[in-house]
């Protein structure tokens, strides 16, 4: 074990960039007084759903089914077997990544009948560089703080003993939603497009921070 002087010190790094990604999650129901056409309805909208979503080709990039439910609703809440009506509902999960055709498709989709959209949740992708840049400012600081403490005390860094990632955390400034109420039942006659709504993305903040510990030549505590 070396007996030189060692510094330690927190190295920190806060990086903006703008999101990679938005989630968006709708859920989809019917409600009817008899299970199978409650089924039935639920399958025919969750699939004018995802042709909807289809439509908008590579601007998606995933969707998801999260669940799927079907659930008696009682005329009284303490008494079985009265049941007055059956509700269907899908959750489906989409990843859109062209941002310009968003505003469109969430206000499509709460357009439709008996849809809830929540969202967006803007992200960044799991494997962004905007993390290892981060992490990699984050060990740069650690270096120039270590070496000012070093040559406020006469000395110089001589060696790493040890670098620990305290880990990266993505701060978005708080939830941001969207919510499009419940879509209106329409009849089949033509009904025109609505408006689309601007969104704008919520710039991301990446904080990383890391602990290191350097040797040092003996410092001059004597000028």
């Amino acid at each position: 074990m070396s007996d030189a002087p060692v510094i330690s010190v927190r190295g920190e790094a806060v990086v903006e960039a703008e999101p990679e990604i938005a989630r968006l999650s709708v859920h989809v129901q019917s409600q009817e007084t008899d299970r199978r056409r409650a089924l039935d309805r639920l399958t025919e909208r969750n699939q004018r759903c995802l042709d909807l979503v289809a439509s908008y080709g590579e601007a998606v990039e995933k969707v998801e089914t999260g669940g799927l439910s079907i659930a008696p609703l009682l005329k009284y809440k303490r008494r079985e077997g009265d049941v007055r009506a059956y509700r269907g509902t899908v959750w489906i999960k989409i990843t859109v990544v062209d941002f310009g055709v968003l505003g469109e498709l969430v206000t499509r989709l709460g357009d439709m009948e008996r849809a809830y959209v929540d969202g967006p949740e803007w992200a960044l992708r799991r494997e962004s560089e905007v993390y290892r840049r981060a992490a990699r400012q984050a060990a740069h600081e650690a270096v120039e703080r270590a070496r000012g403490y070093a040559e406020a005390l006469g000395s110089r860094l001589t060696g790493l003993v040890e670098l620990s990632d305290e880990g990266l955390g993505r701060d978005t400034g708080g939830p941001v939603t969207l919510a499009a109420a419940y879509g209106r039942e329409r009849s089949r006659g033509a009904a025109e497009e609505p408006e689309p709504i601007d969104l704008e993305p919520v710039t991301q903040v990446v904080r990383a921070a890391v602990e290191a510990r350097f040797t040092v030549t003996p410092p001059e505590l004597n000028g």
